[in-house]
C-alpha cells in the first residue's frame, strides 16, 4: 500500500502540473470531495492522514463519513455499545473520531479487560486481566500473590509460588468483527525486578513445568473448541504460549468465548509462574 500511496501522490502531483498548465483557474483542488472520497477508501487511516495535506479538497475528504465508516467494521454499532456508555462519545461524534476512540484501548468490565480495534484489520482485540479470571488458590498466600510491575498493561500479576492443583479458568463476551482470531496466555517463569536500575529475574521458585506438559482450552458459543499441550520453558521472559484458534462468521450476535489453563497432576509441585494476562486477537 506504501507504494501504491507514493504513486497516487505522484499522479497527483503530475495533474496538477498538467491542469495548471492547461487552465491557471482551475487545479487538483477543484475536484469534488466525493470524487477524493472515493479514492480515499482506498488507503489505510495512517495513508489517509497524510494526503490530507495535500490541498484543501483532500483535507476536507479526509474527514468524510463514508470515508471512516469504511475502515470501522460492519457491526461497529455493537461493538460501541459494548464499550461505552450512550452518553461517553455524545450524539454528534463523527466517523473519524469514533474510529479512533476505538483504536485506542479501552477498560470494560470494571478494568478487568481492555479492548480496541487493531489498525492493520479492523478486527478486534482483547485483553484479560489476571484479576478477571478464576484462579484456584488465588486468595491463600501460601500459593498465591499479587506483584505491582510496569511490565504489565493492568500494573500487576499474579506470581505463583508453589501449588499441586494448577487451574485457571476465564471467560468474554464480545462483539467480534468477522474474521479468525487466536487466543494466548501471557506467562512468565520467573519474578522479574530491577537491581541497580537494570532488569532482573529470580528463578528460585521456577519447578514442575517441565514434568508434565500444560493443557491450554478454549471453546466458543457458536461449538468451536482448541485443545493445545506444550511445556513452558521460556525462563525470564515474556511468552504468548497459543491456547487456539476460533473463527467468527456472523458479526451480529455477540461472541462467548471460554478458555482455561491446567496442569492439575498431582504428583508433583509446580512453580515461579507469573501471569499477566489473556490475549485475543485476529490471527
Amino acid at each position: 500500500m506504501g507504494s501504491g500511496l507514493s504513486s497516487f501522490l505522484l499522479m497527483c502531483s503530475n495533474s496538477t502540473s498538467s491542469v495548471s498548465s492547461v487552465s491557471p483557474e482551475s487545479n487538483l483542488g477543484d475536484l469534488p470531495e466525493s470524487v477524493v472520497g472515493s479514492v480515499l477508501v482506498y488507503l489505510n487511516p495512517q495513508e489517509i492522514c497524510r494526503v490530507a495535506s495535500v490541498n484543501r479538497a483532500f483535507r476536507r475528504a479526509s474527514t468524510a463519513e463514508f470515508v471512516w465508516e469504511s475502515k470501522l467494521p460492519k457491526n461497529y454499532e455493537l461493538v460501541l455499545s459494548r464499550v461505552f456508555d450512550c452518553n461517553e462519545l455524545g450524539l454528534n461524534c463523527c466517523k473519524k473520531d469514533i474510529y479512533a476512540r476505538l483504536c485506542a484501548p479501552n477498560s470494560i468490565d470494571g478494568g478487568t479487560k481492555k479492548v480496541w480495534l487493531d489498525r492493520g484489520t479492523g478486527k478486534g482485540c482483547v485483553l484479560i486481566s489476571s484479576n478477571g479470571l478464576a484462579i484456584t488458590g488465588i486468595d491463600d498466600r501460601r500459593y498465591w500473590s499479587w506483584i505491582s510491575t510496569e511490565e504489565s498493561r493492568f500494573r500487576s500479576v499474579a506470581y505463583l509460588q508453589q501449588i499441586w492443583w494448577f487451574e485457571v479458568d476465564g471467560e468474554v463476551e464480545f462483539p467480534f468483527p468477522c474474521g479468525t482470531y487466536t487466543l494466548y496466555f501471557r506467562l512468565q517463569l520467573g519474578r522479574s525486578g530491577r537491581r541497580f536500575g537494570r532488569r532482573v529475574c529470580n528463578s528460585d521458585h521456577v519447578h514442575g513445568w517441565d514434568i508434565k506438559p500444560v493443557k491450554f482450552q478454549l471453546s466458543t458459543s457458536d461449538g468451536q473448541k482448541a485443545i493445545t499441550q506444550c511445556y513452558l520453558t521460556n525462563l525470564g521472559k515474556w511468552h504468548l504460549y497459543q491456547a487456539g484458534d476460533f473463527v467468527v462468521e456472523d458479526s451480529k450476535v455477540p461472541m462467548k468465548v471460554k478458555f482455561s489453563m491446567t496442569q492439575i497432576d498431582c504428583t508433583h509441585t509446580k512453580g515461579g509462574l507469573c501471569l499477566d494476562s489473556v490475549l485475543i486477537r485476529p490471527k
